[in-house]
């Protein structure tokens, strides 16, 4: 066997004086064209390449991410996994990304980004010794613009993607500074060409990614390695970077990794070369615009398993506290997991394969199932200390408000032993609008039935009830001094004390949505349909879409029917059909409610199209705002598809409208299912518009260039019965009087109501156990800390600014007896350690959970007040 040639070898001084970092990298999808058990196998093979090429050739670098798979080999091949300690201790096996997979950066809500790195760093940090310190999301198809702030709070400095590339955005250049709203910078590389390339020489890959590369910066990094389902660099790949660098064809060639090339562009540069790098401060779209919506039910499934979890922690976290339950640290890790796997970016974003899905959706359901347990545990132990005294003939119902601010909502609740119906009252024994509903149960049993009742409930807290036998009475007289009035409903009106929503019986949809405490009215004289049904010839992924706002078909109404209408509230049903599919929207305004709740039923037999929800306004120069994950985000209203989490709002001026001429205002549209959306401006005689993708029908991974086979058999996504919900909330100024990310988050995680026996006990008949004060700062995270004693955790509570503006915090711990004042810039994210014992400081930390600024290790008693 010859020699080995290395990359300091003879070099010819004619060769470019430049070193390019090559960065061998096995990009491997755990799921795609292929099962996760199949990916399982694959990260094996492809790790124990990785070691084989490192003991062949001393200078080879491996790069790594996706820490599942480590976690993976870890528990299938012991001998494998200490082959990768040594090499990490080495530093050849380079520890990247630092998140538990490379999902959707898009989709998931902020807190499943924030357990990404919680659970990625953390497993680095305990089985390695090692943190990433760069950011790698190679393969995802957009990066929202919050996470240069999540990947700083989790100790990462840089930033390596490859999407949007050069022909998909605004975005020059190869590296350059990308800055969060709450002002976070990581330095960022887009990769150049591709992450992987073939087997053989790279020739190919180095010369397509200089066409691409910034010269400017001098040194460069190419990635290569056999890559998507996994291998790795090859002999063939490594031997042919040793040949060109000894003979200069590019200039030098270096075995290497991102953290090497960041370090070496900085101190190359120096502190004034790199303020000179452009600031780039919006999301990194489009790729992939199909994606938002392809496949609902993983969609749908991903939203309810991070509600469930977040719930689940703020209860385990409570009663830890309030009953000394042991933190179930474990298993709620394990259903975090399973979120964060299916949260990857070939399975959240609907472009796997069909048996994929079974898999995902048994996956998500042992989260929630999981979720649920602590819960209805913790919920349990509580109630069984509520003193709820004896009254003969009723039923003591508990309602559990997951949310630490206070909601008032509508609880519907099944019940039994009551042939004669029920009505309901508050522990005072006053009367609670309530009136009858259908219930789940079609039986002979006349002791069933369903009931509909206000809840109004303490933040993360609780509230007792009663149900007494006999319909409500009528006269408002009767109810609690505070409870408004004045609801009525037709089959063309729904009206409350708020609210007058009118609809026009011929096409079924709102002619009318007037706020009576503005005499706004953002609806009245838009024009243009509600439903529009398309052809849709794009592949699963969507390539090349820019806007899915194309002209199409609306439904048809086919029947209105007032379906409730009581003291609590009026539901209008209004059906529609087109082809051999329909959609059926209930619309429910409850009484004394600012916002018009739709439960939508679409069952979809169409192939090959896509079915938008659109919901025209009266507005001129309207300004459009999207929810993304831990803020927002203004867009161009220009039809564009783009992605954002539970609402966009719409908001301009008025014209025309009595008393609200030249007044600012707006609609917002807040969902609990959906994340592809665009907001279209005004078309001739339609108005402008903002549009959510409710269904899309292509055939499951189905990826452009390759041609479906016209008498070929296929499987196409969305087919059958789906079901969401989403609110309609006009308001007067802009979209931040009008709390929308609290409303979704209570559309996405209702409160809980549970029947109760009588018992006495030490617990009030109401309660609150932590409370963000409903202000510009909103909590989004009560949870044990990963640290210290299980049995008796310090708890972890995460609070985020959703304006935009500085705030000052006050966040009530009454769980602890304890006040946490914190000052907040425009959307930041702050993290804080709250000990038990009154007499020690709170702390902040990062979102690992360590202290700020200090070694990843339990923090010591002389810590730093956050305050």
């Amino acid at each position: 066997m010859t020699a080995e040639p290395t990359t300091e070898g003879y070099r010819p001084l004619a060769a470019r004086k430049r070193t390019l970092h090559m960065v061998g990298n096995a990009h491997l999808d755990p799921v795609w064209l292929w099962p996760w058990q199949e990916g399982y196998q694959e990260a094996r093979a492809t790790f124990w390449s990785a070691i084989h090429r490192m003991e062949e050739y001393p200078d080879f670098v491996f790069t790594c991410d996706q820490v599942v798979l480590l976690s993976w080999v870890e528990e299938q091949d012991p001998a494998l996994f200490e082959e990768i300690r040594k090499r990490v201790a080495e530093g050849r096996w380079v520890m990247t990304g630092g998140w538990w997979v490379e999902p959707d950066c898009n989709m998931p809500g902020g807190e499943s980004f924030v357990r990404q790195g919680l659970y990625g760093q953390r497993y680095l940090h305990e089985r390695f010794g090692v943190i990433a310190t760069v950011g790698m999301n190679v393969d995802p198809f957009g990066h929202n613009v919050m996470l240069p702030a999540i990947l700083r709070g989790q100790r990462m400095d840089s930033y390596t993607f490859l999407r949007p590339g050069p022909h998909e955005s605004d975005l020059d250049g190869t590296a350059f500074w990308w800055e969060a709203p709450d002002g976070s910078r990581v330095l960022a590389y887009r990769i150049p060409f591709e992450y992987c390339s073939p087997p053989g020489d790279v020739a190919h890959q180095t010369e397509k990614s200089l066409g691409q590369l910034d010269r400017s910066l001098g040194d460069l990094m190419i990635f290569y390695g056999v890559g998507n389902h996994g291998g790795g660099p090859t002999k063939a790949n490594i031997e042919s970077i040793h040949r060109h660098d000894q003979r200069g064809s590019y200039g030098r060639l270096i075995m290497s990794s991102p953290r090497r090339y960041f370090d070496e562009l900085m101190a190359r540069r120096g502190p004034d070369g790199m303020e000179e790098l452009p600031v780039w401060r919006d999301d990194l779209q489009h790729h992939a615009s199909g994606c938002y919506s392809a496949h609902s039910g993983i969609k749908q499934w991903v939203r309810r398993a991070q509600a469930a979890l977040l719930s689940a922690e703020r209860w385990a976290a409570v009663g830890s506290v309030t009953h000394d339950l042991a933190y179930p640290r474990d298993e709620l890790g394990h259903a975090w997991k399973q979120l964060l796997f299916n949260q990857f970016h070939d399975v959240l974003p609907g472009s796997a394969i069909e048996p994929g899905y079974d898999d995902a959706r048994d996956q998500l359901g042992e989260a929630v199932a999981i979720a649920k347990r602590i819960i209805t545990r913790v919920q349990n132990v509580i109630a069984r200390d509520v003193e709820v005294r004896f009254e003969d003939g009723t039923q003591p119902v508990l309602v559990f408000n997951p949310h630490p601010w206070p909601v008032t909502t509508d609880v519907e609740l099944q019940y039994g032993v009551q042939p004669s119906g029920v009505h309901v009252v508050d522990a005072e024994g006053r009367l609670t609008p309530s009136q009858p509903t259908q219930s789940v149960a079609t039986t002979n049993d006349k002791g069933r039935g369903a009931v509909v009742f206000r809840a109004e409930l303490p933040p993360l807290g609780y509230r007792l009830y009663r149900l007494r036998p006999g319909l409500v009475p009528l006269e408002p007289a009767a109810w609690s001094s505070d409870a408004p009035g004045g609801l009525s409903a037709s089959e063309t009106v729904l009206e409350n004390d708020v609210l007058r929503a009118e609809f026009d019986p011929a096409t079924g949809w709102l002619s009318s949505l007037l706020d009576k405490r503005t005499g706004v009215d953002v609806v009245a004289g838009a024009a243009g349909e509600h439903t529009q049904v398309s052809e849709d010839p794009t592949d699963t992924w969507g390539h090349g879409v820019v806007s899915y706002a194309w002209p199409g078909e609306a439904m048809r109404t086919t029947r209105m029917v007032l379906r409730e209408s009581g003291p609590e509230r009026a539901r209008l049903r209004v059906e529609r059909s087109w082809g051999r599919s329909t959609l059926v929207e209930e619309f429910i305004l409850r009484q004394g409610a600012d916002e018009l709740e739709v439960r939508a039923t679409v069952d979809w037999r169409e192939q090959a199209h896509l079915l938008k929800l659109r919901f025209p306004v009266a507005l001129t120069d309207p300004e459009a705002t999207y929810e993304i994950p831990f803020g927002t985000i203004a867009r161009p209203v220009d039809g564009a598809e783009e992605p954002g989490q539970s609402w966009v709002d719409l908001t301009g001026g008025m014209e025309g409208s009595a008393g609200a001429a030249g007044a600012r205002a707006g609609l917002a549209v807040v969902n609990n299912a959906k994340h592809g959306y665009d907001v279209s401006p005004a078309d001739g005689s339609v108005s402008p518009s903002i549009g959510i993708t409710a269904v899309r029908s292509p055939v499951y991974s189905w990826h452009d260039p390759r041609l479906l086979d016209p008498d070929g058999f296929y499987s196409f996504q969305d087919q059958g019965v789906q079901r969401f919900s989403y609110l309609l909330v006009p308001h007067a100024g802009d979209w931040r009087s009008a709390e929308l990310s609290r409303r979704a988050a209570v559309l996405g995680s209702a409160p809980r109501a549970m029947l109760e026996s009588f018992h006495e006990g030490r617990l009030p008949a109401a309660d609150s156990f932590v409370a963000d004060g409903s202000g510009q700062v909103m909590v989004t995270a009560v949870k044990g800390w990963e640290d210290g004693d299980a049995s008796a955790p310090e708890l972890i509570v995460r609070a985020v600014e959703t304006t935009g503006a500085p705030a000052s915090a006050r966040i009530e711990l009454p769980v602890l007896g304890r006040v946490l004042e914190a000052d907040f810039g425009p959307s930041q994210l702050r993290t804080f350690r709250v000990p038990r014992d009154a007499s020690r400081p709170v702390v902040e930390v990062d979102l690992l959970e360590w202290d700020v600024d200090g070694e990843p290790s339990v923090p010591s008693d002389d810590d730093v007040d956050a305050g």
